[in-house]
């Protein structure tokens, strides 16, 4: 009896003290700007926990709720566009044109990434092409604010918190910094790498085109890459891009353009 009573005592004690415990992962995501200072407060001091640097931290705090990211965030509406629709509204025919230029002048780069890759340039270009046009504009919205306003949101809280965490490792080791610039999701560099992304991928600074391409051509090779197959849908190497990208129409916009590219074949259409 006592050694029982001990027990049940014991176990009550416990839930007790669990019960009073805070919740882990306590910041609570929002809707709006207004609980954004709160829940910076609140995943600094996780972020801090799990072994996140003052420099990081500090960069955190000074973020500012990105309206223009949310308004951004909730209209991406060329991805239902029909593929044709898509090509014309992305200027494809353009891409195609300066891609073919690229690969001529570019001939020793991209043969070196295809020789370590196994990646050939056209789908590289295509993606280089479509995320910046071939550098000219990478986006002028601050990164950590864009991301960290992403993982407070309530959409897509999840994915955009390891997101923000890979963003807070990269800027205590001096990859980027809170003043770095990227496109409305937190994307950065010619070919528009997220911060997981940068960590497993990435190899260099990504705003020198050289780099970038090489990233994404070993992120490419990571997903099943096969060198000397081919990339159309259905082919061995559609996934791969498919990995790139979630959207179907930007998926077959960039393995059309990479042919073309590729092949040296007629203007982008289907």
């Amino acid at each position: 009896m006592i050694k029982g009573r001990t027990v049940a005592t014991s176990v009550i004690g416990a839930t007790a003290l669990l019960l009073s415990l805070p919740a882990a992962n306590a910041a609570q995501c929002g809707s709006s700007p207004a609980g954004f200072e709160a829940w910076k407060r609140e995943f600094s001091a996780e972020a801090q926990g799990k072994g996140i640097g003052q420099t990081a931290i500090s960069a955190l705090m000074q973020t500012n709720y990105a309206s223009a990211t949310i308004a951004a965030d909730r209209g991406q509406r060329s991805f239902s566009l029909s593929l044709d629709q898509f090509l014309a509204k992305r200027g494809a025919t353009t891409i195609v044109a300066k891609g073919r230029q690229l690969k001529q002048s570019q001939a020793a780069l991209f043969a070196s990434i295809q020789q370590r890759y196994g990646v050939p340039p056209g789908p590289l270009i295509a993606i280089w092409g479509m995320e910046t046009g071939f550098g000219s504009q990478r986006g002028n919205q601050n990164m950590l604010s864009s991301i960290a306003t992403l993982a407070y949101d309530c959409r897509r809280p999840e994915f955009f918190t390891d997101q923000l965490y890979a963003a807070l490792k990269l800027i205590d080791r001096g990859t980027l910094t809170g003043a770095t610039r990227g496109s409305m999701h937190g994307e950065v560099g010619q070919t528009q790498f997220m911060p997981k992304n940068i960590l497993a991928y990435g190899t260099g600074n990504l705003e020198v085109a050289a780099n970038a391409l090489n990233s994404t051509a070993n992120f490419l090779k990571a997903h099943g890459w096969r060198a000397g197959a081919g990339y159309q849908p259905g082919e061995p190497n559609f996934a791969a891009i498919e990995a790139w990208n979630a959207a179907g129409v930007y998926q077959k916009a960039i393995a059309l353009m990479g042919r073309q590219i590729d092949e040296g074949g007629a203007a982008a259409s289907r």
